[in-house]
């Protein structure tokens, strides 16, 4: 049997390819931004394999994810801000730290707790933990440290969430409904008086709102999105296919016949 590499298998590799001397020409052009792109569609592939529950790919995407890593560790190595060995260093410290409950001595190979964990508990103090490594940064507002680069549906959630933290929320999921309606009366007002700058406002507010109304629900905006976007894109596959198999096109056909199809397509999904 072929003998398995290894993460520094993995790190040798990727020295060679930004080996000035006969490294990889689209590697050694590379830097930390213009490998962002990639990291956030591969982080987005992975999910996507986690959804579809393809794990006979899930590995292979995980490994793509990982390369990123492997990447940026190093570029930060060749410019002497860190490696890949300090970069799991800080991230084992960070944990181990986090989980007081698991290393209460704080060295991951000290003594470890036995008794029973009370997750509310540990929940807790897992962002008592989190804010005061905040504070430390010098982020002392409740809203400090959610990353601007975030998807703004996700960014949305987190802010929201850090808002509750400090009571400012909605008591149940029946106050997020009624902001709900209230932002559509608002936004069909700014679109009848032809305001489209204040239509496109209302329009965030609205949609706010919404990542509000799946933070109450538990569920995550961004999953949600996702899934009712392959849900349409599997539904107008079914009315496109149908349509070509009379020989025609979407373009061809009246919105009249595209609701029929299109609700002849959810009817056979059950």
């Amino acid at each position: 049997m072929q003998q398995r590499y290894t993460v520094e298998d993995l790190l040798h590799l990727m020295a060679q390819l930004r080996n000035p001397d006969g490294g990889c020409p689209w590697d050694l052009k590379q830097s930390f931004a213009t490998i962002v792109p990639s990291t956030i569609e591969e982080a987005y592939e992975v999910a996507e394999a986690i959804e579809a529950e393809d794990f006979e790919h899930l590995h292979e995407e995980l490994g793509d994810l990982l390369f990123q890593v492997i990447f940026y560790a190093q570029l930060g190595d060749e410019v002497g801000h860190f490696d890949f060995h300090r970069i799991v260093d800080t991230l084992v410290r960070k944990l181990v730290r986090r989980h007081p409950h698991v290393f209460p001595s704080g060295d991951l190979y000290g003594n470890r707790r036995t008794d029973a964990i009370d997750e509310a508990e540990v929940k807790t103090n897992w962002e008592a933990i989190k804010a005061a490594e905040r504070g430390a940064k010098g982020e002392a507002g409740a809203l400090d440290g959610v990353a601007l680069g975030l998807p703004a549906l996700t960014r949305a959630a987190k802010l929201q969430k850090r808002a509750a933290r400090v009571g400012f929320d909605w008591p149940n999921i029946d106050g997020v409904l009624a902001k709900i309606e209230e932002e559509i009366a608002e936004l069909r007002e700014a679109i009848a008086a032809g305001n489209r700058e204040h239509a496109r406002e209302e329009l965030g507010d609205l949609l706010f709102s919404c990542v509000n109304a799946a933070r109450h629900l538990k569920v995550d905006p961004e999953t949600a999105l996702r899934h009712c976007n392959r849900k349409f894109e599997r539904r107008f596959n079914a009315v496109e296919s149908e349509l070509k198999s009379q020989g025609r096109q979407p373009a061809d056909a009246s919105l009249e016949e595209l609701d029929q199809l299109w609700d002849k397509a959810k009817n056979t999904e059950g």
